[in-house]
């Protein structure tokens, strides 16, 4: 067999001749026709399967994508999306009882105790203090209601409806104060007649308004809003405001505004949704009580005289005769003596005399340095009160006095209102005999309780202690009065006390400091003396610019000694800044602790 044969192959006369062979299709039309048309239709079905593939999957595709859309929506929705969520406005004014209103006093919805009796709201005492009109008093001790007007305090015992006054018996057709569980109440309508305030009340929930506030910024509303609780949209609603509407701006806060609805919402509302904030002045028909004074028409220029005793009050001659240019002498003349406020007194007209004939006004001191008697028993007890203010007046009135000088330390918060009180009453009295009233006070920082606002109207001068920055129990040493020290104490109280009413208190003493192993003591010392121990020491004073007081220190006897020296120098750079603050005067601790020269300087700031 040839190799051909062995691989099947034909030879090439056996192989077909292909161009002569037609496939079945091609040699009939019909069923090639069928095929291409059976082609066609699987392609197409194909084609068809496959858009309807692509076609459903886009449809799965877009259907998730809408699915997520709206989950999305739905989650962008609860976290931004405006709520409409309604706040419970009883739970907001704190209303949990049937007779129990809410308050709104001015800016804020404070914790208050109050309640509606027939359409009179009661407010409880404390907070008609603290929020309303500080100068209600309750006496606990008589449970009575005192008011201090300039010419008198009225008087209106619990549960009663009437009143004595000025203008004879006074009645209302409800109760004036109530108690109510140990609570005492006032009613607002009557704390209104005495107070520049507006009083609005509203009815579901049962609700008040006071506004005391005489200045405020008022918006007025572009398109209607609502009013949340807290700034965001997801904060309940309060109250919604409408176009048109009046409220007040109380801050700021981006894209939301704090506000305080007319009737008595405050919460916060979108900052386009409101106009430009405009200051305005709430119209009043109060007529403010006039708290006359007596303003002299110079400069003060008080020295302090410590008098002990009676018979240091023959000294008076010998103790002004060296001065100039003094206006007034103040003797430590009156002392509490125990808790019915009855009074020790050292006051002699002779004394008085004297003084007017060098052309002098005589103020008596009165002081609580009486260790022995509780100062909060005789401030909060009405009669004590009374008692003391009835002596001060007929000794000064027997001896001539032109004026009652209050030297009261020491004060503690709890006494705060009730030594208010007592200037209060005390000053009706001086009022109706012609006394200058002056009250002194510490440099202010931690005695605001002292209420020298309060003291700046009942008052005729207001005295600060410029001095004691560095005292006897001072844990270093340091200066009595720095420069600083006095002008903090004089812009502070200028915050509170017209400067027509303002004294500065001057030391004409010092301290001198020595620190030994055993600690820290001091002395207080005259200006001579201060000088006399200095040169005594053989140092010479170097100016602290600090302090703006000459400085000296020495090593003696194993003692470290200091002393911050009150001399002209001193003096004139603090009399430059009561110069520039024009203040009402200057007092001086105390006369005969000066030396020579020192009168003359005084005055020539004084008068100049």
């Amino acid at each position: 067999m040839d190799m051909d044969e062995r691989r099947g192959k034909r030879r090439p006369d056996e192989r077909p001749d292909r161009r002569n062979v037609k496939p079945a299709q091609q040699q009939d039309p019909r069923r090639r026709n069928q095929e291409l048309r059976r082609r066609k239709e699987m392609e197409m079905r194909r084609r068809i399967r496959k858009r309807r593939k692509r076609r459903k999957r886009i449809l799965v595709l877009l259907l998730l994508l809408l699915i997520l859309a709206v989950a999305a929506g739905i989650v962008l929705w609860i976290r931004y999306g405006p709520s409409k969520e309604k706040a419970d406005k009883n739970e907001y004014f704190g209303i949990n009882a049937t007779n129990q209103v809410g308050m709104t006093i001015d800016n804020q919805i404070p914790e208050v105790k109050s309640m509606k009796e027939g359409s009179q709201i009661y407010l409880d005492f404390d907070s008609v203090h603290d929020y309303v009109n500080q100068r209600f008093y309750w006496d606990s001790n008589e449970n009575k209601l005192l008011y201090t007007l300039p010419d008198q305090t009225l008087s209106i015992p619990a549960r009663a409806s009437e009143f004595s006054s000025g203008n004879g018996t006074q009645v209302r057709d409800y109760e004036i104060v109530k108690m109510e569980n140990d609570t005492v109440y006032l009613a607002l309508d009557f704390v209104k007649e005495f107070t520049d305030m507006t009083l609005d009340v509203y009815e579901n929930p049962d609700r008040a308004v006071v506004v005391t506030n005489k200045d405020e910024n008022h918006a007025q509303v572009k398109k209607n809003t609502e009013v949340r609780i807290l700034g965001g949209v997801k904060s309940p609603v309060l109250t919604e405001i409408k176009k048109s509407d009046d409220v007040v701006v109380i801050e700021e806060a981006g894209d939301w505004v704090k506000v305080r609805t007319s009737d008595g919402y405050i919460g916060y509302a979108k900052a386009d949704a409101l106009g430009k904030a405009e200051a305005q002045v709430r119209k009043s028909e109060y007529d403010e009580p006039e708290y006359t004074s007596i303003h002299k028409d110079y400069k003060i220029n008080l020295a302090w005289h410590q008098v002990t005793s009676q018979a240091a009050n023959a000294n008076i001659a010998s103790v002004i005769e060296g001065t100039s240019g003094l206006t007034t002498i103040s003797p430590t003349w009156f002392s509490i003596q125990d808790t019915s406020g009855n009074l020790s007194s050292l006051a002699d007209s002779d004394y008085v005399n004297t003084a007017h004939q060098a052309g002098l006004e005589v103020w008596g001191l009165i002081d609580n340095f009486t260790n022995q008697v509780d100062t909060l028993a005789v401030l909060s007890n009405t009669q004590s009160r009374a008692n003391m203010i009835s002596q001060l007046i007929t000794q000064a009135l027997n001896t001539g006095l032109d004026g009652i000088n209050v030297d009261f330390e020491q004060i503690t918060e709890e006494m705060s209102d009730h030594y208010i009180q007592f200037v209060r009453e005390l000053s009706v009295e001086c009022r109706k005999n012609g006394l200058v009233l002056s009250v002194d006070n510490y440099v202010p920082g931690f005695t605001s309780h002292y209420n020298r606002e309060e003291q700046g109207v009942v008052a005729d001068y207001v005295i600060i202690m410029g001095y004691d920055e560095h005292f006897a129990g001072s844990e270093e040493a340091g200066s009595v009065a720095s420069i600083d020290f006095v002008k903090e104490g004089i812009t502070e109280t200028l915050k509170e006390v017209p400067k027509e009413k303002v004294i500065n208190g001057l030391p004409l003493f010092t301290r001198l400091w020595i620190e030994s192993s055993e600690g820290l003591t001091s002395q207080a010392i005259g200006m001579p003396d201060a000088e006399k121990a200095v040169s005594g020491a053989g140092v010479t004073p170097t100016w602290d610019e600090t302090t703006q007081q000459n400085y000296a220190e020495w090593n003696a006897d194993g003692n470290t000694y200091k002393i911050w020296l009150e001399d002209e120098s001193s003096l004139e750079a603090k009399l430059k800044v009561m110069k520039e603050y024009d203040l009402a005067g200057a007092a001086e601790w105390k006369i005969g602790f000066e030396k020579d020269g020192i009168w003359e300087l005084i005055a020539q700031y004084i008068k100049g």
